[in-house]
């Protein structure tokens, strides 16, 4: 049956993804079918979804972190003649049980773009009296709401996509959202934070995409402060995680202020094991295969924080040779580190993904997009044992963006795609000054470019610039 899916209007190219995943995640089967309402813009927080029922609609919402609503629409026009004579063909059966004695309701009135005054909502209710209610009003806990939706010209220069013509919706509630799950984990509030701790809502939409759930176990290996951790944890999965840097997940900034305490603060289980661990290195024996069932994370491209590995420069000039810390010496013992470039740490990524996810586990991470002026479209990392199903861009500035690569494995890990990587592995550390070279991120993102404040022809200005596009 199709409803009517009104999102939050931020982060737009988010929103069918998550929405998808929840799909799949709660027993839609086939792909989800959209259509956009007549009359409205694709980035109007406005969209048509067919679903199998009101029960999978109710599963979506309540989970959801950019859908904000869900309505059976009984009727739909350009005016209220037209809304009034698609509501009388609406099919009775489907309008009686909620029309009948002895039932309350609500009528709700909402608009894009603008608020409607008290007279304005007054003179609408008025407009609706062709419906034939017998139940009453109860404005605190009805057993039904009703919406009537009123999107009309509001304007140029605020900031919001354009409205093509009026268009009017009437129907019933089926679901909505309750956004207070983000006031309670806002990072303003959170124990401990690290300069790269992942915003909460961002943090929810990752889990979301991955179809966390009850009885998953979700990695993330670069786990810094725990804060895609906390969001997996908090839909009920079982976590682990991982990061190189031992002083983050050992000891944090005390007993009192650590990874572990993050997760105390929310009442959440702590993670089954937090590892000092190397993502160029894994610390997994031999054989092991396929154990996550979800990983989840942002990798260190150099922006504001630079990815290491082990190793250090000397190691990995050939200066010295592998050595063993004496056993005198390994208490409070800081292993030394190299840089370490976005190109080798994705490839390592995804390999450790394809071998350690279970088929049909997902892999949700972050990769940076640069956005010159003469640039071509992004081309973004692949592997023979993923399909990648949806990629999601947050523009951070006129510079750079980040886009939300999800993946799904489909194929399994052989010992010929296992050789390929050791190979490819052994080109990154024989030319490991090279790749560094060319997969400075930093310095493409804050080194100067001569008139780059007057540009009007970039990519970034091109685009349309309306609120939530670009948050």
């Amino acid at each position: 049956m199709w409803y009517l899916c009104v999102f939050y209007h931020r982060l737009l190219e988010y929103r069918r993804p998550e929405f998808e995943s929840l799909a799949g995640l709660f027993g839609h089967e086939s792909g989800v079918e959209w259509r956009v309402p007549e009359c409205c813009h694709p980035d109007s927080p406005f969209h048509f979804v067919n679903l199998a029922s009101e029960e999978m609609a109710r599963s979506i919402t309540n989970r959801s972190i950019l859908v904000r609503g869900i309505y059976e629409i009984w009727g739909e026009g350009g005016s209220f003649e037209e809304l009034e004579e698609a509501i009388n063909d609406y099919p009775e059966e489907r309008m009686s049980p909620y029309l009948s004695d002895g039932t309350t309701f609500k009528i709700s009135f909402d608009s894009f773009g603008k608020v409607l005054s008290t007279q304005e909502q007054s003179d609408r209710l008025h407009k609706l009296e062709f419906i034939p209610f017998k139940g009453r009003v109860n404005l605190r806990n009805p057993d039904h709401i009703f919406l009537l939706i009123d999107n009309d010209d509001y304007g140029s220069n605020n900031g919001l996509p354009p409205i093509v013509q009026r268009r009017i919706f009437f129907g019933r509630e089926i679901a909505t959202s309750n956004r207070k799950l983000l006031q309670t984990y806002q990072l303003k509030s959170r124990k401990y934070l690290g300069p790269t701790a992942m915003d909460a809502e961002m943090a929810f939409l990752m889990a979301n995409q991955a179809q966390v759930e009850p009885g998953k176990l979700v990695y993330d290996p670069f786990v810094g402060t725990g804060s895609i951790l906390i969001a997996a944890a908090h839909f009920g999965a079982m976590t682990m995680g991982a990061d190189i840097d031992i002083r983050v997940v050992r000891d944090g900034r005390g007993p009192d202020c650590n990874v572990w305490t993050n997760f105390k603060q929310y009442g959440l289980p702590p993670p089954l094991s937090l590892l000092r661990a190397d993502n160029n290195l894994p610390p997994w024996r031999s054989g092991l295969k396929e154990v996550f069932h979800a990983i989840i994370c942002d990798p260190p491209y150099g922006v504001r924080a630079g990815g290491r590995k082990s190793g250090g420069r000397k190691l990995l000039k050939g200066v010295i040779g592998p050595y063993t810390v004496p056993d005198d010496k390994r208490t409070g013992h800081i292993p030394s580190t190299a840089s370490y470039c976005l190109a080798e740490c994705v490839h390592d990524l995804l390999d450790m993904a394809a071998r350690m996810l279970v088929m049909g586990g997902r892999l949700v991470y972050f990769f940076p997009v640069l956005r010159e002026e003469d640039s071509t479209e992004p081309t973004f990392p692949d592997h023979p044992c993923f399909e990648l199903i949806a990629t999601c861009d947050q523009i951070l500035s006129y510079r750079y963006s980040r886009v939300l690569l999800t993946m799904v494995k489909v194929r399994p890990y052989t010992d010929e795609i296992e050789l390929a990587y050791k190979m490819k592995h052994l080109e990154f550390r024989e030319n490991h000054l090279k790749w560094m070279e060319e997969g400075n991120l930093h310095s493409a993102v804050f080194s100067p470019i001569d008139g780059e404040t007057n540009r009007e022809d970039d990519k970034f200005s091109q685009k349309p610039k309306y609120r939530g596009k670009y948050v």
